[in-house]
């Protein structure tokens, strides 16, 4: 859900959103990488984010959020590498009425 942009109020859930991926990632080392595309068309880097764990394995953040019900599935052609995974968490998260499923109903 978006919370900074300037011509929309902050989306339900949102907040909380953001606080769960600052938690996940701030200040931390994390694995960045892209799939084809840079930036969006509003200058946003787009990047997989990958954290390691302490067992020695990765955990993808981005596929984390969506699965939680933190974020949703938006793909971003040509950007699909993970459009399938995405797709599945969230269908996943809301039959699960999990995150901005159990509060924003419908996601919106």
């Amino acid at each position: 859900p978006e919370t900074v942009d300037p011509r929309r109020p902050v989306q339900c859930f949102g907040k909380e959103a953001s606080n769960q991926n600052r938690q996940l990632v701030n200040g931390k080392m994390v694995l960045l990488t892209v799939d084809i595309t840079e930036q969006d068309k509003y200058q946003r880097w787009l990047r997989y984010v990958y954290l390691p764990q302490p067992d020695g394995s990765w955990l993808f953040v981005n596929d984390y959020l969506v699965r939680a019900g933190y974020a949703y599935s938006y793909p971003y052609p040509p950007d699909v590498r993970f459009d399938a995974k995405f797709k599945e968490a969230e269908k996943e998260a809301r039959e699960g009425n999990l995150g901005l499923w159990s509060k924003c109903g419908k996601g919106s």
